[in-house]
């Protein structure tokens, strides 16, 4: 039975309830605040209930709240809403998760509220990163959808980001306790998933691929009053094409969400990384009408940081910290990035073009994509060392990656060892090439 307004309770354990933020069939979801962290938390509360005294592990809703418990601290993913604790009450048990104010994508699948098509295929891109590492845990969401994605939204009310949440249907592949089938929402589920079978990743790509075929012409790719007959267009039925629906929708575009469609798992995308690198290169193909010329998108940029060799070592996770993180700035054909005898306490990784290094007016270097300038003097120990030796100078228009000391701090620790790994591989290589000058000038020259 649903609570009323008036059953609002003034605490959930040592939380403050706020307000009341939804209710599912097992579930209500209110804001709370924690009064140690100082922070507002969302806690989700199963429904009281009496299990029975000779089965107790057999009430379904319980089943959904071990689901996501398992979890619990698990998923640390800037595209996957943490959950922070579980607390297993004996009537009714709750989950403690991160609270993320907003609307779900639902609010977006309406014709008349649809999203620019390069933002949904950017959404879609960061929704198959996040699962991919949920799934790299062992974790299969099993009801992606809509309602459980939410929208970030910025001051203005814009979507700047997307967070996958609501895992209490997702299968654990290293649990070792029977787990709930025949879970999630028939309109994005695929074939082998109604049946009952095994299911890989690719049966939350079919669902994600449903998710972006909603958003981008308002409607699900299948669409029927009964459950019976939904069911037999999912098995029997292709999904229109979405040419002809919505105005710019290209044929690569289309391509890309038909085959995460597919009827048959062997015919979608094999895995995450190749699902999320087709939606990426729809972007920087320009397969999609870009909605904001000029603007260098968070896929555009983790992809371009996956391919510098600064950042081999890290993640997935640390590296969109980076795209978060870092200052992208982008410099005319001889822009001076740095003078002789200036002060500097930034260093930049030069993700495109080039930059010509002059000693005392005479060309000593050129550098290119993947390499760092600055360093330096950033990792100077005093004031004194901190002044650059050299003009550095742009030959070609760069992209570069600024990082200073107040950005890096800002970074999980993680993400900061990795950089101090990064910056003693450069280390290496600046000194191993000086004694190379010292001991073979004519080799260097």
């Amino acid at each position: 039975m649903t609570a009323s307004a008036d059953d609002l309770p003034s605490r959930i354990g040592r939380y403050h309830v706020l307000r009341r933020l939804g209710e599912g069939a097992t579930s209500d979801v209110f804001l709370a605040r924690d009064p140690f962290q100082g922070q507002e938390v969302a806690i989700k509360r199963m429904r009281a209930w009496a299990p029975p005294a000779d089965a107790p592990a057999s009430d379904f809703s319980n089943r959904f709240f071990s689901a996501e418990a398992a979890l619990a601290g698990r998923l640390n993913h800037p595209n996957v809403v943490a959950i922070l604790d579980a607390v297993a009450e004996a009537t009714s048990p709750y989950l403690v998760m991160e609270y993320v104010p907003g609307v779900t994508l639902k609010h977006f699948c309406r014709s008349d509220r649809l999203l620019a098509l390069d933002q949904i295929v950017e959404l879609g891109f960061k929704c198959a990163m996040a699962l991919g590492y949920v799934y790299r845990q062992g974790v299969i969401h099993r009801d992606v959808k809509p309602a459980n994605l939410l929208a970030v939204l910025d001051a203005s009310g814009q979507v700047v980001d997307v967070k996958v949440s609501d895992f209490g249907s997702a299968l654990n592949l290293h649990a070792d306790s029977t787990q709930i089938h025949r879970v999630g929402s028939l309109a994005y589920m695929p074939p082998e998933q109604i049946e009952g079978g095994d299911v890989d990743c690719r049966a939350d790509i079919y669902a994600l691929g449903a998710v972006l075929y909603h958003l981008i012409c308002g409607r699900p790719p299948f669409d029927a009053p009964h459950q019976m007959a939904l069911m037999h267009q999912i098995y029997h039925q292709p999904p229109l094409p979405l040419i002809g629906q919505r105005e710019g929708v290209s044929e690569a575009l289309d391509a890309v969400v038909q085959r995460a469609l597919a009827k048959r798992p062997q015919e979608r995308f094999p895995d995450w990384d190749s699902f999320a690198q087709a939606l990426s290169a729809l972007v920087s193909s320009q397969q999609v009408p870009l909605n904001r010329l000029g603007e260098v998108r968070d896929s555009e940029r983790f992809n371009l940081l996956r391919s510098l060799e600064f950042f081999a070592d890290f993640g997935d996770v640390q590296l969109w910290e980076v795209v978060r993180r870092a200052r992208w700035k982008r410099y005319p054909l001889g822009h001076a990035l740095f003078k002789r005898g200036q002060e500097g306490n930034s260093f930049h990784i030069i993700a495109q073009g080039e930059v010509e290094v002059f000693r005392e007016g005479r060309l000593v270097a050129t550098l290119g994509q993947g390499t760092s300038v600055g360093e330096m003097a950033y990792l100077a120990p005093n004031p004194d060392l901190r002044r650059h030796s050299t003009d550095i100078k742009v030959s070609q228009e760069c992209t570069t990656i600024c990082f200073t000391p107040e950005s890096v701090m800002q970074l999980s620790p993680e993400c900061q060892h990795r950089f101090d790994r990064a910056f003693i591989r450069v280390l290496v290589r600046r000194l191993h090439a000086a004694h190379e000058a010292l001991h073979h000038p004519r080799r260097i020259l």
